[in-house]
């Protein structure tokens, strides 16, 4: 199936289903494939026969509303996700799965309520905070764009949407720094208090440039206890890459190619060991955030 011979997929697993008719986990892996060969007929039987089990997951559901987008069944999605919250009401993965029907029904205002409402009870589920920071960064929010932005690529760190958000989180900062908000328009306690120690530059942005801006943030949060009142996995992450002394590795990595892939390279060369470094602790590590961490409102 991996492979993408689905004829010979098809032909193992029914013979490997005759045999042992009640293993779910080949059931689901079956209904996927028929998701994968466009039987939507077949992966809808089988995926509602794996809701009458008490072992199907959220991942029933969110294959099941997969195959009712593709055949344009709206309502009844609608319906399925709504069904699949009661019984998983802490679940990312449903919905950014509700949002992306959101779309298709082009309610972008439900969107962003689903995406907002997966990051406050499932704050680890990357998909959210990609989508989030994207829907953000076209509405001219660009405190939650870098946010989101930044948290997305601290759980989704090597993939071709990592580097699309890294440049939304450079084209986003520059606003910000340049314009000197200073979060004057917002009700948001959080986000204001963090725009009002951010400041403004009117300086050219380099990576070495958003380091210093960015360290000087972290050490003005932590030193006048801002931590105390807004507790935030992202800043406390920062805070710890300033100790360490990977801070700058860790801008460069985060702007580095979205300013000047050359200027990086070069940066890299001559940094060979904070470069190394930072790479081993990014790779070495699981970034996990912390619920009740969320000041969206």
């Amino acid at each position: 199936m991996n492979e993408g011979d689905y004829e010979n997929s098809s032909l193992v697993f029914s013979k490997f289903l005759t045999n042992e008719p009640n293993n779910i986990a080949a059931q689901k892996d079956f209904a996927y494939l028929c998701y994968l060969k466009r039987d939507f007929a077949k992966s809808i039987e089988l995926c509602k026969k794996l809701l009458n089990d008490t072992a199907a997951g959220e991942e029933t559901y969110q294959l099941l509303g997969l195959n009712y987008k593709s055949i344009a069944l709206y309502k009844e999605c609608n319906n399925l996700y709504k069904t699949a919250l009661t019984k998983f009401p802490n679940s990312g993965v449903i919905y950014s799965e509700f949002a992306d029907l959101n779309l298709i029904e082009k309610n972008t205002k439900d969107a962003i309520k689903n995406w907002e409402k997966g990051i406050e009870v499932d704050p680890n589920y990357a998909n959210n905070y990609y989508n989030a920071a994207l829907y953000y960064n076209n509405n001219n929010q660009l405190f939650w764009t870098v946010i989101y932005g930044e948290i997305f690529v601290n759980l989704e760190s090597y993939t071709t949407r990592t580097a699309e958000i890294k440049e939304t989180i450079l084209d986003a900062y520059k606003k910000i720094l340049y314009l000197g908000d200073a979060g004057k328009n917002t009700k948001n306690e959080f986000e204001k208090m963090a725009l009002q120690t951010l400041g403004n530059s009117s300086t050219s942005l380099t990576a070495a440039e958003l380091t210093a801006i960015r360290t000087k943030f972290i050490l003005s949060w932590f030193y006048e206890n801002k931590n105390e009142k807004f507790p935030f996995r992202l800043f406390d992450q920062q805070r710890y890459l300033v100790r360490e002394g990977m801070f700058d590795a860790y801008n460069q990595w985060l702007f580095g190619v979205a300013i000047n892939p050359s200027q990086y390279k070069t940066w890299a060369e001559s940094h060979t060991t904070e470069t190394t470094t930072f790479k081993q602790f990014q790779e070495g590590r699981i970034f996990k955030l912390i619920i009740g961490q969320y000041y969206k409102n």
